[in-house]
């Protein structure tokens, strides 16, 4: 008998094509996990402004969904927060088969809330998403994804982290050499340095509780946030302020701006996630079985 289970993933982005990229491998899916990251990443340029397509919106979804054939993908339109508001082909299903497990992904705006919500039970999205919203806050700081579970109250939700998928670019200390003093044997600036600090630190509001989690709230105590408020690249405002905190894959562009990229505070990663009471059925325990077949960056104990 084919057991089924639905999973929530983003509908676009670097969590989505992390999660078929996984999957491609393990479930023989390669061909339309690149057509799925192809697509995307065409219609991405569009809403950029970067490519001119040769038909409206509703032209090219209509030829990427063939709703009659069960194994193709399937997307949907959202609008996008962009000028103009305009409509964006987002993923929206896939139906993959190894055996008799049937995995439906289903493409959700918040795969993290929807979790929390007993929507689903199992999930991927970025871990930062858990960092923002429920974690607790500690004096000490939260440096890897193994650690996240320890601090989410059991009362406040039942998601858990399962495992984490190793796409990692990371929250990294940047600093203008005038401000942040050279020497020692590692990056500057530093954790170290920041335990010294008092000043101002410029974070994206979006990012401030999770900066407050992984830097611990003795060290943010001592700090006086600022926002990036000038439309530039966020590097740039962080060389105004002479100290920030950004996600950085080479730090190539805040070089370029001035700055020394420093240490690496906390992976953003995609990370598989259950909601305990939910992924207690067997089709649910088959479906992490085989997300664990693969070689993960981060195994870790629920």
């Amino acid at each position: 008998m084919t057991a089924t289970i639905p999973v929530a993933v983003p509908r676009k982005g670097r969590p989505l094509e992390a999660v078929l990229d996984r999957l491609a491998t393990r479930m023989g899916a390669t061909e339309v996990a690149d057509e799925i990251c192809s697509t995307l990443r065409y219609e991405k340029a569009i809403t950029k402004g970067n490519t001119e397509p040769d038909r409206n919106v509703y032209d090219r979804l209509a030829d990427y969904s063939d709703l009659s054939d069960p194994t193709r993908p399937e997307y949907t339109l959202l609008r996008d927060d962009r000028d103009g508001k305009p409509r964006r082909v987002v993923f929206d299903s896939l139906t993959l088969t190894e055996g008799d497990l049937r995995l439906q992904l289903i493409g959700r705006e918040e795969p993290f809330r929807a979790l929390r919500t007993h929507e689903f039970a199992l999930g991927f999205d970025s871990a930062d998403l858990v960092l923002e919203e429920v974690v607790e806050l500690r004096a000490d700081p939260l440096s890897t994804i193994a650690d996240v579970n320890e601090r989410i109250d059991p009362r406040d939700t039942d998601v858990r982290v399962v495992t984490g998928l190793g796409d990692t670019v990371h929250h990294t200390l940047l600093g203008r050499p005038d401000v942040v003093p050279a020497g020692g044997d590692g990056p500057t600036p530093s954790r170290e340095f920041l335990r010294e600090y008092e000043g101002p630190l410029c974070i994206s509001p979006r990012y401030e509780r999770l900066v407050r989690a992984v830097l611990g709230t003795e060290v943010t105590d001592s700090l006086d946030f600022r926002y990036p408020t000038s439309g530039r690249e966020e590097e740039a405002d962080i060389a105004d302020v002479g100290l920030g905190v950004y996600l950085t894959v080479s730090g190539a562009t805040a070089r370029e701006h001035g700055l020394q990229v420093g240490e690496q505070l906390f992976p953003s990663e995609t990370v598989l996630m259950e909601n305990i009471p939910e992924a207690g059925h067997e089709a649910a325990r088959r479906a992490k079985a085989l997300f664990d077949g693969f070689d993960l960056e981060t195994e870790i104990t629920v």
